[in-house]
């Protein structure tokens, strides 16, 4: 279909989604010939708009009525027609101040980029903290906690997981339980969390003695690299009501779905691929983790090849998908420039010493 479209035609939609976005009110073939097209009649404009409904591009909720695009135009118009856009200069003053001399932790990191886009889109923000695939096995131990039961501690180059309790038989002494820990603990060192999946079938036909103990650590290394709670965060549900087409229940509806599941939202940004720089998942356009009318565009960030998370929004169809994409880039590059610096000064003070 895009390939039959004419320069008119791909003009015509593009004043189309543009002013659907800034109005929320359907588009007619007099304002755009009146507006934007002062060369071409009201007549020709409609033909023309007939023809983008028969392709599937539009659509009329009343004969009468203006036109209004649909899923596939959105999708077209990202692909195609978007222009680039700018922030402005109190934009990205805004992200200068936000991030200037933050440190801080992991979660705060994500709590404060989540922060910062939703205040600049004004939309609901989304964000997933980094998995922890890649990070390296230091060293692993099994401590005692009563019959049956051990704390498995991991001690990795990024962070200390004593969260895991685990099941170890009964009649398994203090003593076999320090050398199944031992034994256990050698075999991982040095080996990151997604590796612990590639070896687990040839660990488990080869380790007969505590098979039951290496299965439970087996399950609790490849929990960590699934998204927890404490590691998505939703800022800005509110927000929501800033745009009309949230004064229909069903569309509220269809918002809390997602957002009042954790579970729901790592399902829908958890499994973008990192060589993608900008997504977007469009429901009602066979996204079909994204309820009907609602849009996510998410960003993958990273930075001196470290994974920094998974951020953005979700809303309305009806998205500023050039103003939501041009802050996700710009968030991306601030966020690059502040592990640079810390990069830098780790490498300076390495030096001095």
């Amino acid at each position: 279909m895009a390939m039959k479209m004419s320069d008119r035609k791909k003009k015509i939609l593009q004043i189309v989604v543009d002013e659907y976005i800034n109005t929320a009110v359907p588009v007619s073939s007099k304002s755009i010939a009146e507006k934007h097209l002062t060369d071409v009649s009201s007549a020709t404009v409609r033909n023309e708009l007939a023809a983008l409904e028969e392709l599937g591009y539009l659509t009329q909720f009343h004969t009468s009525g203006g036109r209004v695009p649909s899923p596939q135009a959105y999708r077209f118009y990202i692909e195609e027609l978007m222009q680039k856009g700018n922030l402005s200069e109190k934009d990205l003053d805004y992200i200068e101040q936000a991030f200037r001399d933050k440190t801080g932790d992991v979660e705060h990191l994500i709590k404060n980029v989540s922060k910062v886009i939703s205040e600049l889109t004004d939309y609901t923000s989304v964000a997933i903290g980094p998995r922890g695939d890649e990070e390296h096995i230091r060293s692993l131990a099994m401590l005692p906690c009563g019959e049956g039961k051990a704390l498995l501690v991991i001690v990795t180059g990024t962070r200390i997981l004593r969260d895991s309790f685990i099941d170890v038989p009964e009649t398994m002494g203090d003593d076999e339980l320090t050398n199944a820990s031992h034994v256990i603990g050698k075999l991982f060192e040095g080996k990151t969390l997604s590796q612990v999946k590639d070896v687990e079938e040839e660990v488990l036909s080869e380790f007969g003695q505590y098979r039951q103990v290496m299965s439970e650590v087996i399950e609790a290394l490849k929990s960590y690299t699934r998204p927890r709670d404490e590691d998505i965060v939703l800022t800005g549900a509110e927000k929501i009501f800033n745009h009309p087409e949230y004064e229909d229940i069903e569309n509220v509806k269809n918002f809390l779905t997602v957002i009042s599941s954790k579970d729901k939202i790592a399902e829908i940004i958890g499994d973008e691929d990192d060589e993608i720089q900008i997504n977007v998942k469009i429901g009602s356009s066979g996204d079909a983790d994204v309820p009907e009318d609602c849009s996510v565009v998410t960003a993958t960030y990273s930075a001196g090849g470290k994974n920094l998370g998974t951020y953005g929004v979700i809303g309305p169809i009806r998205m500023d998908y050039t103003k939501v994409i041009t802050v996700l880039e710009n968030v991306g590059k601030a966020l690059e420039g502040i592990v640079s610096s810390k990069n830098k000064d780790k490498k300076d003070n390495n030096q001095d010493e």
